[in-house]
């Protein structure tokens, strides 16, 4: 429950500060006194919007501070989920600064406006006059069945399962289109693929082709230099072998003399033996230098069709060749791996559907048991409002679209008076009636939804007498569960309080303020005793502002 609201330089405020307590609490003033200065305050610490039109004196900031006792209300969750710091008295902060710049705190941690308007929905309940027409929207309609009904958890559930549906439905989609476009290039880059695949790249030492290629194209030429090469190394009398082996004799006799001679010789047997395998070399070399035409054709069309694909892919080696071939596989290969995406999306989408119709099918089936139990209740309750022929009918529909809260489709019909047709609530019902079916309605989701803390504004617009008194002690008998504050212009609800504020307007320096104050018993005879007869307060006023009041 709210335990305190402080205001600093908001509005027509400039400094003020409200104890509330726990039970049925009243809030009166005259039209244009600020009572509605005072909500604004409050929706802005719950997460509103807030501008410098907020600000009373531009140059100050305006800062609003609400301290909610959460300790009954399973909420530490919430603060884990969200890593502030739990405390049992929860302190909410807005401070707007004279730049226009607004921040927020919860227990003095920073946080973003959603996070506050997150948990506010925890803690308070704000229903302003306009928020009576939520009754014709389908959303709080379904909000109003489902607590009947029971239906937040399956909600939840469903709600996860859809974000997963729609997840995968999404992702299966995207993966049909990239398939879809692959496929108009499948043709080209399988066919690219097979001319690479067909020359067996990885087999192929280009630079060793080029060197069979050129020996082939030029075998007589190396075979007459390879001849006469060997021929001037083994001529008898002056081929340099020959010579060689002479001079290595001649170096042999004096090595015996010194090391250094010895090693001379050496040098001179190691390029012996080195002239001697090179010889050998080209005798094997020269031997095996075959002119062969069909040879020299068929590497040749090996290389052309190399040389014609490096320059259709406009690439310098074979390594590139290889790469551009693995490239085009995995694309090709990639057909097959979406494919098998889609499918495995596609099963995960059937069984989420089938998850999705059984949590529905049992929402379903829980709405259709908590129409009678919410019809009856409404009857209940507003027969003692002044409207004893009322009558509620709400339609169900299956559909066979996914909402966020099931397959159904909702319609409240409505019928005020004996003979009457049942038509759409938003359609027929008056402001007033509309009035008490909202004041019906929170008094039954009350027994439900756990919530704090409840503010009827002005709830009794449009109505009087008796149905006034009735309404206070719908009220009353709410405030037994929660705390309820209700701002009014009845003196009938205004006496039903526990406790009871009184906002006022007044001037200083030239200046309006708003202020509030909690009233005294003699305070409450005067207030409801002008509620009822005006300014001037007769003897017969006060007398039956103590006769209410008791």
């Amino acid at each position: 429950m709210i335990q305190s609201l402080s205001i600093n330089n908001f509005a027509l405020i400039e400094k003020l500060h409200i104890d509330f307590s726990g039970g049925f609490s009243i809030i009166t003033g005259e039209t244009g006194a600020g009572k509605s200065i005072l909500l604004g305050a409050l929706g802005m610490v719950l997460g509103r919007r807030a501008d410098l039109t907020s600000l009373k004196n531009k140059d100050e900031k305006c800062v609003i501070e609400a301290h909610f006792h959460i300790s009954n209300y399973n909420l530490k969750h919430y603060f884990e989920s969200n890593d502030l710091d739990y405390e049992e008295m929860t302190i909410l902060r807005r401070e707007v600064l004279p730049s226009g710049k607004s921040r927020a705190f919860i227990n003095d941690t920073p946080v973003n406006l959603q996070e506050l308007q997150d948990l506010s929905e925890h803690l308070i309940d704000v229903h302003s006059q306009h928020q009576t027409q939520e009754l014709s929207q389908n959303n709080y309609q379904f909000q109003i069945i489902d607590a009947v009904a029971s239906n937040a958890s399956l909600i939840e559930d469903f709600s996860g399962h859809l974000r997963q549906l729609k997840k995968n439905t999404a992702e299966a989609e995207a993966l049909k289109l990239e398939l879809q476009r692959l496929r108009k290039e499948e043709d080209y880059a399988s066919f690219l693929l097979q001319e690479l695949q067909t020359i067996s790249l990885k087999s192929i030492d280009q630079a060793n082709l080029e060197q069979q290629f050129e020996e082939l194209s030029n075998v007589e030429f190396i075979k007459e230099h390879l001849n006469k090469a060997i021929v001037l190394a083994n001529e008898e009398q002056y081929g340099v072998f020959h010579l060689l082996n002479e001079m290595k004799a001649s170096i042999q006799k004096v090595s015996g003399f010194s090391s250094t001679f010895q090693i001379l010789y050496e040098r001179v047997n190691s390029v012996s033996i080195e002239l001697k395998d090179s010889i050998d070399e080209l005798s094997r070399k020269e031997s095996n230098l075959i002119h062969n035409p069909e040879n020299l054709q068929a590497i040749n069309l090996q290389l052309q069709q190399l040389y014609t694909l490096q320059k259709k892919h406009q690439v310098n080696s074979t390594d590139e060749l290889l790469q551009l071939q693995e490239k085009l596989e995995a694309q090709v290969n990639s057909y097959a791996e979406i494919e098998e995406k889609i499918l495995l999306l596609e099963k995960q989408i059937n069984e989420t559907t089938t998850i999705l119709d059984k949590i529905a099918e049992k929402m379903h089936q829980n709405r259709k048991d908590a129409i009678p139990v919410l019809t009856s209740k409404w009857i209940e309750i507003l027969s003692q409002l002044g409207m004893p022929n009322v009558r509620f009918r709400i339609e169900l529909k299956p559909s066979a679209n996914y909402f966020s809260n099931g397959k159904d489709e909702i319609e409240f019909l409505f019928s005020a008076n004996k003979g009457s047709d049942f038509g759409l609530l938003k359609k027929v019902a008056s402001g007033g009636e509309m009035s008490r079916i909202m004041l019906a309605t929170k008094s039954i989701l009350a027994n439900y939804s756990k919530l704090p803390t409840i503010i009827f504004d002005e709830i009794d617009t449009g109505v009087s007498g008796e149905i006034a008194n009735k309404m206070s002690d719908i009220m009353k008998q709410m405030s037994q569960s929660m705390q309820v504050l209700a701002i009014t212009h009845l003196p009938q609800i205004a006496a039903k309080g526990d406790s009871h504020f009184k906002v006022f307007k007044t001037v200083k320096n030239e200046h309006t303020h708003t202020e509030i104050k909690q009233l005294t018993q003699e305070e409450r005879i005067i207030e409801i005793a002008q509620m009822l007869s005006g300014i001037d307060v007769s003897e017969s006023a006060l007398n039956h502002a103590k006769s209410l009041l008791n």
